[in-house]
């Protein structure tokens, strides 16, 4: 059967699509890229914002001659709407056939869609429960794959002429392998290669190995590429992970560190775990380790509850802090969540203000 699949959402759900791909050719499947000429669609979803929730509907109703199948990170109560729209689960006039979680294809061969990029998940699902976050109820609490099968992965792309390599995971510098000990060499008593050439301090802290260790041993292995990773939590950038981007030359020093707001008050109640005042010494300590370091971020706008003067803050700080590049998000409700237990009193049209402010600070901070 012709296959399509539709893709919404973050990097991470790129990398499952991926994956979801390399299970469809093996189950016989061809894909095409004209979706009328599919007899079967697979849609890549993503429950973190409404948008893409409502643009899953708008393919399952455009396309209801057609078997369908729902994959990606999907709140329980998306699942039920999604699986009215395309019918009852029961009925024979269902055309969504199945839903598979992200589970099904975490630890999967991907099938790469290009040969010098490459996104390589190194772990998933989230532990921090931000108040607004679905992650943690669509992907489950976080996971990390074995060190040993994520180098193994790399390798096989840098020899096929892979040049930038991308570490995934929804906080991916909490990664922890507690897995064993597959680059220990126990009669020597060191790390083998490729870890060759790590110090001390990193043998003591390998195992369990944490993602700073992993980050020099993907460093370590040869060939000419380039290693980034997505996305990082303030509150896990610790000393010895800045540390470990500053001496590994194949690291790239663009650091993407999700901000959210501005205002202290309004932290608290995304349950962000950190304050302005943290953020902001975090920043300037990785400027002074990472000379020319490029710090992009994360920002939410019209949190319940958010004032005009907090929002205000929001914007003294992005403009204080200068970053590289922004992404600015809208704020939905999302269910089961516990900041949807708030009032959204921010209208939309505020919303939509409120944004085009800070992607104008962006855009002046980065004409050149």
């Amino acid at each position: 059967m012709k296959y399509f699949i539709a893709t919404y959402g973050c990097q991470a759900n790129k990398a499952d699509s991926e994956r979801i791909i390399r299970r469809l050719e093996n189950m016989g499947h061809g894909k095409t890229d004209r979706i009328e000429k599919a007899g079967l669609v697979i849609i890549n979803a993503c429950s973190v914002r409404q948008s893409a929730v409502d643009r899953v509907y708008a393919k399952i109703n455009k396309f209801k001659d057609k078997k369908i199948i729902i994959a990606g990170c999907v709140l329980p109560a998306d699942r039920k709407k999604i699986s009215a729209k395309g019918g009852s689960a029961s009925s024979e006039k269902s055309n969504i056939i199945e839903i598979w979680h992200p589970d099904e294809y975490f630890n999967r061969a991907p099938i790469h869609s290009s040969k010098t990029s490459a996104y390589v998940p190194i772990m998933t699902g989230c532990d921090n429960f931000c108040s607004y976050c679905a992650v943690p109820y669509t992907r489950g609490r976080e996971r990390s794959r074995p060190a040993k099968k994520i180098t193994n992965e790399i390798e096989k792309l840098i020899k096929n002429g892979c040049r930038e390599i991308w570490l995934l995971g929804q906080n991916v510098n909490s990664y922890y392998d507690a897995t064993g000990n597959a680059f220990f060499n126990s009669k020597r008593g060191r790390l083998i290669p490729p870890t060759a050439g790590l110090g001390i301090r990193d043998l003591k802290n390998a195992f369990p190995m944490k993602f700073p260790v992993l980050l020099k041993i993907i460093n370590n292995l040869p060939g000419n590429f380039q290693i980034h990773f997505l996305t990082s939590h303030p509150k896990d950038m610790s000393d010895e992970l800045i540390g470990a981007i500053a001496g590994c030359e194949k690291v790239s020093k663009e650091i993407h560190l999700p901000l959210q707001s501005g205002d202290n008050a309004i932290l608290k109640k995304m349950n962000r775990k950190y304050t302005i005042g943290r953020y902001k010494k975090l920043v300037k300590k990785i400027r002074e380790c990472i000379p020319g370091a490029k710090i992009s971020t994360d920002i939410i706008v019209g949190f319940p509850g958010e004032t005009k003067k907090q929002f205000g803050n929001t914007a003294k700080t992005m403009e204080e802090i200068k970053f590289s590049g922004a992404y600015v998000a809208c704020y939905s409700p999302r269910p089961g969540t516990a900041a949807a237990k708030l009032k959204d009193n921010i209208t939309r049209q505020e919303k939509k203000e409120r944004r085009k402010i800070l992607m104008e600070i962006i855009a002046k901070e980065n004409k050149f």
